[in-house]
Parts: C-alpha cells; structure tokens; sequence
C-alpha cells in the first residue's frame, strides 16, 4: 500500500531541503515567512546568534487587516520591513518556508522590498 504524506509534511520537506542551501548571517539575516489560514508571519532571524531580530504578524492586537489574504500579507511585510530598517537592517536573504512564492508570499516580499528590504 502507498502511503501518501499531508501536505504540510511535504511543505517541511521542502523547507528542509531549502533551508540547507540558504543560512541568515549577522550582515545579512534571513526573512523567514510562515503563512496558517487565517495569518501570515514574518521574521527576520540571524542564524548564527540563534536570535530573531524583528518579527512582524497579522495576529498582533493592533493589525487591522485579515491575515488570510493577499492585502493582509501586504501589509505584514511592510511592518516587517520598516521595523528591520529601523533596526539597522537593510539586506537579507529571503525564506519562502517550503512555500510556493505565489499569492500571499509573493504579496509579503514585494511589500518588504517596497518597504527598503534588498534581497
């Protein structure tokens, strides 16, 4: 009998596999995106220290938009962005998670580029 793994088994898979090709440094951290149903998330973490320098989602008390859509993730993004520019970030390596880099993950790295990111 062939077992068929879920889906999110098969995203971690891939999340795995990309993860051994890309790694944040201290000069250039990785902006890492995790998107559920009804949120999307977004850090930007430096691999070496183990330490997430900023972190932005649409779960937070003042986000006044619906995480489960593309408008949502535009916004997330440029919280992100601004709050890693602010915080003496400016380039960083991007972490789509085992994501397709389509729809809302698309919609967050655009915002974050507009928002003065370099990656």
């Amino acid at each position: 009998m062939i077992k068929k793994c879920s889906k999110n088994e098969a995203r971690l898979h891939r999340h795995r596999r990309v993860r051994g090709k890309i790694e944040g440094t201290g000069c250039c951290p990785r902006l890492n995106v995790f998107r559920s149903l009804k949120h999307i998330y977004a850090q930007v973490i430096d691999d070496e220290l183990g330490k997430t320098l900023v972190a932005a989602s649409s779960n937070e008390k003042d986000f006044k938009f619906d995480g489960g859509n593309k408008e949502g993730a535009k916004e997330v993004g440029k919280i992100v962005a601004e709050r890693a520019v602010k915080s003496g970030v400016n380039k960083v390596v991007f972490d789509r998670g085992g994501y397709l880099f389509h729809g809302r993950v698309k919609e967050l790295a655009d915002a974050a580029r507009g928002g003065g990111l370099k990656f």
